[in-house]
């Protein structure tokens, strides 16, 4: 018996396990155990000499043990080193019936020509413990860190409320004051956005502030019959810088009301054609030669229920956008797909220039333009302007674009506003 083979040699064991802490377990190949040390029998709560010839099963508890078998006999089969406790949890069964979480670790060997299996085990009740307990002071900690936060938050709020009312008085009071303290104090409100907002403003209202003064005076000339192309030609210009100036208005304004969190939102029932012909027809006023808007002709007509101005504001912005960017004698391409129950998705195509590989992760921060637009008028605004909408009303924007050959906007909407 493997019993006897181990019994000859028992004061090398004892030299070798003894002074080791941990358990030590030797099973044979039938998985009986032929040896243990003290540290076993003390940590599995049985006597001296009690385990010797016992299946290994008595010290696993009962729903693991279908599973361990499998595990031990191929691993006696590959006959390889290795940590047993890595990746799962490994459980051990006390003689009283107490079940606690150990480490195993397991060395095969071969004895006298037959196999053995000697496992190093661990208690880690201890190390278990501490877990839970490290993992209940990180949750207590997580708890006390969101409470402090509410009360940041509401001490933040009132110092705001507290803040606007101080503001109103001194509101009051500067009212009282001189007509030169008040035009500094106005000054001083006023410096920071004059800071962000000059430089901007004055290239993008010099160039069309121009061509209207430019056009508006040749069009004067322009008085005989057979001068009225010319004279047209130079209307249709005044026209075109004018909605530019009025939508660049319209994004500082939406800006401004985005930053101070005045944005509220009308919803209403409107058709879907009428929305389409709205934005179509806004964005053939600033058509380059040659271009053309490509968009559904008998669209099916469906009711929608969103804020229409804040859409029509979104999809001509995005319309306006492949015109500026696409050059003359193209197609600018309006998809509309209103399949799905409560979703109406819009696709806008163009072939323009298109936005650089390095950009594209920017286009929607505020004031960022391209490498490649720099020389096109614009102020960066509009696209964050339109990303922020649409997630208030619970839509969603994203883009595709390859530099030199285009891009393509897609757009998702609520067809209903819950």
């Amino acid at each position: 018996m493997s019993q006897t083979d181990f019994q000859k040699n028992s004061k090398i064991f004892n030299l070798l396990f003894e002074g080791i802490s941990e358990g030590i377990i030797v099973v044979d190949e039938t998985q009986h155990i032929v040896e243990v040390n003290s540290a076993t029998e003390a940590m599995f709560g049985y006597e001296k000499g009690e385990l010797i010839q016992q299946h290994l099963d008595v010290l696993i508890p009962k729903n693991y043990r279908p599973n361990h078998q499998h595990h031990v006999d191929k691993f006696i089969e590959n006959s390889e080193k290795r940590q047993m406790g890595h990746g799962r949890n490994l459980h051990g069964l006390k003689k009283s019936g107490e079940i606690f979480p150990v480490e195993a670790g397991l060395n095969p060997f071969q004895y006298e020509g037959r196999r053995y299996v000697m496992s190093l085990i661990s208690n880690i009740s201890q190390r278990e413990t501490q877990k839970r307990q490290i993992e209940e002071l990180n949750k207590d900690l997580e708890r006390k860190i969101e409470q402090r936060t509410e009360e940041l938050k509401t001490t933040i709020q009132k110092l705001q409320n507290l803040n606007s009312k101080l503001e109103s008085e001194v509101h009051k009071r500067k009212q009282a004051e001189t007509k030169t303290k008040k035009a500094l104090q106005k000054e001083i409100e006023l410096n920071e956005l004059k800071t962000k907002f000059l430089s901007l403003v004055s290239h993008e209202f010099k160039t069309p502030l121009s061509g209207i003064l430019t056009s508006s005076t040749l069009a004067k000339k322009y008085t005989e019959t057979d001068q009225q192309d010319k004279r047209e030609k130079h209307l249709n210009t005044i026209k075109n810088k004018v909605h530019y100036l009025t939508g660049i208005l319209n994004d500082f304004l939406s800006i401004e009301r985005l930053e101070s969190g005045k944005v509220t939102y009308k919803y209403e029932q409107f058709s879907l054609i009428t929305l389409v012909n709205e934005v179509i027809y806004n964005a053939n006023v600033t058509l380059k030669d040659g271009q053309e808007i490509v968009y559904p002709q008998n669209l099916q007509d469906i009711s929608l229920r969103q804020d229409k101005h804040v859409l029509e504001l979104i999809l001509s912005n995005l319309l306006n956008n492949a015109i500026k960017y696409s050059s003359e004698d193209t197609s600018i391409y309006f998809e509309v797909d209103s399949s799905e129950a409560n979703l109406i998705k819009f696709r806008i195509k163009d072939e323009g220039i298109g936005i650089p590989k390095e950009d594209q992760k920017h286009i929607f921060e505020r004031y960022f333009r391209a490498e490649n637009a720099l020389n096109n008028q614009g102020t960066g605004i509009g696209l964050n302007i339109a990303k922020v909408h649409l997630e208030n009303l619970n839509g969603y924007i994203c883009f595709e674009s390859i530099e030199g050959k285009g891009t393509t906007f897609y757009i998702e909407i609520p067809k209903v506003h819950e």
